[in-house]
């Protein structure tokens, strides 16, 4: 039997049924769409207001006329205690419902904030020996809302976990708020603030210990960076951390203190690792004005035995440049935590104005974190040929090199504020198996700001000088020169520098180079540029040379990609326009 053929032995449910339809198309014939407007309050409160009105969540449903006038007679004490949070207790709200046609509502609400609650009296209290403590100490200090300030909830709350976050962070780690309330008299608009924290014992840092991975327990111990017994410090723990991932060994860190198994005030330390791949291949597609298109092959054996010992090696090759290096690194982990680099390579380059072909050995000794600088000390020795201008030239030099570099940006692909900072230092003596004597330092920086919704402002200097018995006797690679994609645009690479008697160009004993530019991104991933790059390479007397352009900038998938047209605006040199493009990194 069908269900047709069943329906007409059941009148009930058919009645039933036509009920149901009939209700149904009464419903959807008397139902309405309901507008809110609420005046009278900023963006924070009229956000607030909106979220805690239920009414306001009915806009894009269907509701009948005695289900809205339920809904806006709830509007108003509703939004009163939005105001709350803010400070504001005695608000005045009128509000009438409007239907400016048939199956339309609007429910508009006008509200004065009326006078703010004031906080008349605030008092904290921390145990007096974590008190004492420069973090809590800070926290305290910043506490708000403070004694005749408007008493702000949200303000309380933060400034709450604030003073929490500070006891735990020094080793207060069962701290917890024995008095926490805010008492509010509605008639007076005022408010008292009572909070109060046992801070507890202080414990101090136990054990260290690692999960199972490709080390030894001897040598992942070398990464403690405290004595024992100190007290706990969330800072040396994210710092064990940062060292553990900088290794480059594991794909993941996680470091906890084990709070159920702390006795006696000693909690110990659990860190759990994830190996990373032991072998890392790479290649690199690129293309400058400067090198023209090229490409870069790299392996490294991210640990070779259980000391963490890391062998790497490059080749790379375009047109200007061919080069072939290979690197040994020895870790020594901890509170001084650095790296022993031996090195060797061959390079072969050749710009407009020179070609040289240099082997190198160096040793390196390089600590991440010296003074918020990342410090390179080493020797370096380059044997070879070269040509400069019409000169042709060999050299064997070793000079100790010495470098500090730091970079910070709010983001890695695209930063909207960041800089870098590079100081340099070498020095060799002609007594030590080279063939002159010479000091030279050199610094270098990069600064970048958000200008409006859109723009970057980028600034760029570098300066250098040395001294020098036997100018003649320095490769292209430790002289100075300007001109090129990252230097002083409208220019050839290297091509700004002393000339000789046949007017090439041979470089320069000091360098001066300074670049304004401003971007401003007109779609998400696009923008143009314009920019001012001056600078000079000389022996004796500065003369500028000053490049200007325009650009245009897209985030590609594999970086940033720009491309440049300047022209040299201020200079002795020859005035043509020239093409720059660099993809990469902006610092």
């Amino acid at each position: 039997m069908t269900f047709l053929e069943w329906m007409p032995q059941r009148p009930g449910l058919r009645s039933l049924l036509a009920l149901a339809a009939c209700l149904s198309c009464a419903a959807t014939a008397f139902a309405d769409r309901v507008a809110v407007t609420i005046n009278g309050l900023e963006e924070a409160m009229l956000e607030s207001a909106r979220a805690n009105l239920e009414l306001k969540h009915y806009e894009e449903r269907d509701v009948s006329p005695a289900q809205t006038q339920r809904l806006f007679d709830r509007g108003k004490e509703q939004i009163a205690r939005s105001l709350e949070p803010f400070g504001y207790y005695n608000p005045t709200i009128e509000g009438r419902l409007e239907r400016p046609e048939p199956g339309k509502f609007h429910a508009i609400f006008a509200v004065q904030r009326g006078d703010p609650v004031i906080v008349r009296q605030a008092r904290i209290e921390v145990s007096p020996d974590a008190a004492e403590l420069a973090p809590v100490k800070l926290a305290l200090e910043k506490f708000e809302p403070k004694h005749g300030a408007r008493l702000d909830h949200g303000a309380y709350e933060r400034s709450k976990q604030l003073i929490a976050t500070a006891l735990a962070n020094d080793g207060y780690l069962s701290a917890q708020p024995i008095r926490h309330k805010v008492s509010v008299v509605r008639s007076a608009n005022t408010a008292d603030i009572d909070l109060a924290f046992d801070a507890g014992p202080r414990y101090r840092l136990g054990e260290l210990r690692f999960s199972k991975s490709q080390f030894p327990d001897s040598f992942l111990q070398q990464y403690k960076l405290w004595e024992d017994d100190e007290y706990y410090s969330a800072d040396k723990l994210l710092s064990l951390q940062q060292s553990l991932v900088d290794a480059d060994y594991f794909t993941s860190v996680g470091v906890a203190p084990d709070l159920e198994h702390a006795t006696d005030g000693v909690v110990p330390i659990d860190v759990m690792l994830i190996p990373a791949k032991r072998t890392v291949y790479t290649a690199n597609l690129y293309f400058s004005t400067d090198s023209g298109p090229g490409i870069k092959l790299g392996a490294q054996r991210r640990w070779l035995n259980k000391r963490g010992h890391k062998l790497g090696g490059e080749i790379e090759y375009s047109s200007r440049l061919q080069e072939i290096s290979t690197t040994y690194q020895i870790p020594k982990p901890g509170p001084r935590n650095r790296n022993y680099t031996i090195g060797a390579g061959y390079r072969d380059e050749e710009t407009d104005t020179s070609r040289s072909r240099m082997a190198r050995l160096a040793a390196n000794e390089v600590t991440e974190r010296w003074k918020g600088f990342t410090r390179t000390l080493g020797l370096q020795y380059l044997n070879g040929d070269f040509e400069i201008a019409d000169q042709r030239g060999s050299t064997s030099l070793l000079y100790a090199d010495g470098l500090l570099t730091r970079k910070k940006a709010d983001d890695a692909y695209f930063p909207a504020a960041g800089y870098s900072l590079l100081y340099g230092l070498r020095f060799a003596f002609e007594s030590l198996l080279s063939d002159t004597s010479f000091t030279q330092v050199r610094a270098e920086g990069k600064w970048l700001r958000k200008v409006g919704e859109d723009g970057r402002f980028i600034a760029r200097a570098a300066l250098g000088a040395m001294v020098v018995d036997n100018f003649d006797a320095l490769p292209p690679e430790l002289r100075f020169f300007a001109g090129g994609d990252r230097s002083v645009r409208g220019f050839d690479y290297q091509q700004i520098g002393e000339v000789n008697s046949t007017g090439g160009v041979i470089g320069g004993e000091y360098l001066v180079v300074g670049s304004g530019e401003y971007e401003h991104y007109f779609l998400d991933n696009w923008g143009a540029a314009v920019f001012v790059d001056a600078g000079d390479a000389f022996k004796s007397s500065f003369n500028a040379n000053v490049g200007t352009g325009i650009g245009l900038r897209w985030k590609s998938p594999i970086g940033l990609v720009r491309v440049d047209i300047a022209r040299p605006v201020v200079t002795e040199l020859d005035k043509s326009w020239r093409v720059h493009l660099v993809i990469g990194p902006d610092l």
